[in-house]
């Protein structure tokens, strides 16, 4: 009798404070990319930062998220999410219909688009991804810039896959690719750093947008896009946004 009052003390209790989700109960394990700047990268002291860090820690307070951050190669994200060795993954992941099969979204947050990047002495001759028919092409391992060279343009000579941006950028310096295809905010970032070696060039190829990635079923989706909504709208994203990218 005695253990039967303190069950029900309990539940009395939980109902008076509001049960805490099982989520919210432990601390989360949040993947990122290593290599993805400007949306997460290392800074100048070691420490990860950029544009998704920030809209985490953010989202998190709101939803009142325990959490830690493992970073990883882009690669292993999905296999990671559909394993349940990571609870959420926030970087730059593209919403498809092939990875929302496998894993839950929120609602979009950054939208965006793929381009093409080549050294500034080839630009007057390559003008588009037509141009790059024949000829050699980088992009990233696994991404949706890499779907793209498999099923929609197949003209390439050949495709050569890289884990990180940094390998993107080298690869095209030294001459062992004739261009990058891949996301355009990416691409800027990288032609900035190449201080006028590397410019960005053609139209915008497959606009998307990019979701924080969940296990299938998880319940963070849905308290994660409530502070998404809320940060949206009482300027926060904004702001977030202006720094890491310049404007709103």
């Amino acid at each position: 009798m005695k253990r039967l009052s303190k069950v029900v003390a309990v539940f009395a209790l939980m109902l008076g404070l509001g049960i805490t989700s099982v989520a919210q109960a432990k601390q989360l394990i949040v993947a990122h990319d290593t290599n993805f700047k400007p949306f997460e990268f290392r800074d100048e002291s070691g420490n990860y930062t950029g544009f998704d860090i920030e809209l985490w820690q953010e989202i998190a307070k709101r939803a009142n998220l325990d959490y830690q951050f493992q970073p990883m190669d882009f690669n292993g994200i999905i296999p990671a999410l559909q394993t349940n060795n990571v609870d959420a993954a926030i970087a730059g992941c593209t919403i498809t219909k092939e990875r929302e099969a496998v894993v839950d979204f929120s609602t979009p947050y950054y939208n965006t688009g793929l381009m093409v990047a080549v050294r500034a002495e080839d630009a007057s001759k390559i003008k588009s991804l037509d141009d790059l028919a024949g000829k050699v092409i980088a992009t990233k391992t696994a991404t949706s810039s890499a779907e793209y060279l498999r099923t929609t343009f197949t003209k390439a000579k050949e495709v050569k896959l890289f884990p990180n941006n940094d390998g993107l950028l080298f690869e095209l310096m030294a001459k062992g690719v004739d261009g990058v295809f891949f996301d355009e905010t990416i691409l800027r970032d990288l032609a900035k750093a190449s201080n006028g070696a590397v410019v960005v060039v053609g139209p915008l190829y497959q606009g998307q947008s990019y979701g924080i990635a969940f296990p299938k079923g998880s319940e963070l989706v849905k308290p994660v896009n409530a502070a998404l909504e809320e940060m949206k709208k009482d300027g926060t994203y904004d702001k977030i946004h202006a720094k890491w990218f310049g404007s709103k």
